[in-house]
């Protein structure tokens, strides 16, 4: 059996995460190397996981000519650099999301990958997870007819914290970047126009911030559908992660993931268990599956399924929910540069 030879980079909550599973459930997977600035935190990562060598510099795991791959979860602001010198190392490159905050160096980073002749994928995993997939390929089906109108739920259980908001680019790079991607998943087209209504309705701390923490966006597609996402920081029921898509022939929706599935029916009601609280246990199975396929992506000498654009593009569809809301007025995709 073909292996690959990986170095990761950052060993924060998400890259213990992808250490987890390339460590234990993906045997094409061979991670030979963890690094982080806080040295403590690739030891701990290194130990739970049976990686051989700690690095505090990236850089030693780049100049490592056994290492055929880099997994990089560092801090977004990182992403457009780390990307550069990984493939100007002729490292092979799965980058966790968003790719940057800026559009000029992710343009740069994307240039020096296609000058490498290596891999790059960007980590969207939700279009790994089944249910998700599932809509996607009944839409590409034509089993509901053709699409008219897409609905996107998110909402967190709880806001993340005031310092981490801060550095997170806001909401709409942070959080609703995922659901940016499932737009154009799911639809199988792009997105050229958005309008934004949004405020602060969770935490002021928040707005004082710069930030919003609950908002509507509307999207209008090329083909012509019309899409919605709604985000919350805050839902007090648990992770709220659903989807609809209406068409000419039909409907197809998908529901909140649970424990289980047991329903308990009383005189007074009929009720089950919340939700999967957040998205460590929502979206795991989705974060394998999307590490497997980046592995055999880079084996098989195919294109990744999530290229360097798929990553741009919701970035750009970030910058224009901003300038619609602080506007107040739809904002075309080809409106921000």
């Amino acid at each position: 059996m073909s292996t690959l030879n990986i170095g990761l980079i950052g060993a924060g909550r998400i890259g213990r995460l992808h250490a987890e599973h390339l460590a234990h459930r993906i045997p094409e997977a061979n991670l030979l190397a963890v690094s982080d600035l806080f040295v403590e935190a690739a030891r701990r990562c290194a130990a739970d996981f049976g990686i051989p060598q700690v690095y505090q510099s990236h850089q030693a795991i780049l100049e490592r000519p056994d290492i055929e791959a880099v997994v990089i979860c560092t801090s977004t602001d990182t992403h457009p650099q780390m990307i550069e010198e990984a493939a100007a190392a002729g490292k092979h490159i799965f980058c966790e999301k968003p790719i940057g905050f800026d559009l000029h160096r992710i343009d740069r980073a994307l240039a020096a990958v296609e000058r490498a002749g290596v891999k790059l994928q960007i980590g969207f995993n939700r279009r790994f997870d089944p249910n998700f997939r599932r809509v996607r390929e009944l839409v590409a089906g034509g089993e509901i007819g053709e699409p008219h109108i897409l609905r996107i739920t998110s909402r967190d259980p709880s806001p993340p914290p005031l310092d981490y908001i801060k550095v997170s680019g806001g909401l709409f790079l942070d959080m609703t970047i995922h659901d940016f991607d499932m737009a154009r998943y799911l639809i199988g087209d792009e997105v050229e126009e958005v309008y934004t209504v949004a405020g602060v309705l969770v935490d002021p701390a928040i707005g004082a911030a710069g930030d919003v923490d609950t908002a509507v966006i509307t999207l209008r597609f090329g083909n012509g559908v019309l899409g919605t996402i709604d985000n919350s920081r805050q839902a007090v029921y648990g992770y709220d992660q659903r989807v609809e898509v209406f068409g000419s022939g039909g409907c197809v929706v998908a529901d909140n993931n649970y424990p289980n599935t047991a329903v308990v029916s009383d005189a007074r009601s009929v009720h089950r268990d919340l939700p999967l609280n957040f998205f460590m246990e929502r979206y795991v199975e989705s974060y394998v599956a999307e590490m497997r396929v980046f592995v055999a992506s880079v084996l098989r000498d195919e294109e990744p399924p999530v290229t360097g654009r798929d990553g741009r593009i919701p970035v750009v569809m970030g910058y224009a929910a901003r300038r619609s809301l602080d506007e107040h007025r739809p904002v075309r995709l080809d409106e921000v540069e």
